[in-house]
């Protein structure tokens, strides 16, 4: 009797450090259990042509590094509404409306950098400077102070290197747009397509050029796009939405668990599945659906992902420390 009990308590425990119940992640199983209990969000297979070991290589930012100096104070007095889209607000700056594709590379906390970077070079020009900052600039040329390049890297990194050595401009992957276009292609995430299946063994960081693709001008050098400043953003909902609503979108890190990659529509929260890493994405407005807050992000994993490359995640509880790591900065006119 005593063994029994001894193998029960076992067995117990196991099945409690497995957070019950546990699916195969990326499986139909856990799409099924998602979808049947009362959630706030619907998923489905985005990567249905892609392994675990691929999916995980997407989360390359390195969560609790090195922290810029935070701003405080901005939401003091701001009627902020009860939703934004940066999109609508500012229809002049086409790229807060786009979705580029990291590729088979842990350069996400490169992609949120150059995303709200861009979107911000516009938001500060009135409309009447559109660039696209260049990830691959950001990528291949910052060293140890972001990271490891495709293997992961630091958000606060990226953006501090944007304010002391300036970033040129660079499109997605064959664009032949701006200095220096990303080198690293995109991968078939589904069965049937044209891509590459996504197996994850490419993608290695690219060597820094200091030149810019054949044909393009101005130089290197002239091309550069600087920042006046760059900071922290506190662990705050409202100083947050101030930082978007009134400066544009800003780049944000959370812990991605093993359902987040199935994600398709809703509010994303958490409900099964193991960590993965960490993940860096572009913030760019709140709202509310179905009586549940949330922040309006960005991803980098191609428009065949999620709600065409964009997703929502509870706000205001810093789900999966949404609001923790939240940066920003000023571009120089």
């Amino acid at each position: 009797m005593w063994h029994l009990v001894v193998a029960l308590c076992f067995l117990a425990s196991i099945a409690s450090s497995r957070h019950l119940p546990y699916f195969a992640p990326l499986s139909h199983d856990m799409v099924n259990y998602i979808n049947k209990v009362n959630t706030t969000w619907k998923a489905g297979h985005n990567f249905a042509n892609a392994d675990l070991h691929y999916v995980k290589r997407l989360c390359g930012t390195l969560l609790k590094g090195p922290q810029l100096q935070k701003r405080f104070g901005f939401a003091d007095g701001l009627e902020l509404p009860d939703s934004f889209d940066s999109r609508a607000a500012w229809p002049n700056c086409p790229t807060i409306r786009e979705i580029r594709d990291q590729g088979s590379c842990g350069s996400c906390w490169a992609f949120g950098a150059v995303e709200a970077i861009s979107d911000r070079v516009c938001v500060h020009t009135n409309g009447k400077v559109n660039v696209e900052v260049s990830a691959e600039d950001l990528l291949s040329c910052c060293g140890d102070e972001c990271g490891m390049g495709c293997n992961g890297g630091y958000p606060s990194g990226a953006w501090q290197f944007w304010t002391e050595t300036g970033l040129v401009s660079g499109g997605l992957y064959d664009s032949h747009v701006g200095c220096r276009p990303y080198s690293i292609p995109p991968c078939e995430h589904h069965v049937n397509g044209s891509r590459p299946a996504c197996k994850g063994e490419e993608g290695d960081t690219p060597k820094c050029v200091k030149q810019c693709e054949e044909g393009y001008s101005p130089a290197y050098g002239t091309d550069k796009h600087f920042g006046t400043t760059s900071y922290g953003v506190p662990t705050s909902e409202k100083e947050i939405m101030a930082e978007i609503y009134k400066n544009g979108p800003v780049e944000g890190a959370f812990l991605v668990y093993a359902d987040f990659p199935l994600y398709k529509s809703g509010v994303y929260q958490h409900e099964t599945g193991e960590e993965l890493g960490g993940h860096a994405i572009k913030i760019l407005g709140w709202g509310v659906e179905n009586g549940t807050p949330y922040w309006l992000c960005a991803n980098s994993w191609n428009t065949d992902w999620g709600d065409n490359g964009f997703f929502k995640i509870l706000r205001g509880k810093d789900h999966c420390g949404i609001e923790s790591e939240i940066v920003a900065g000023v571009p120089k006119n």
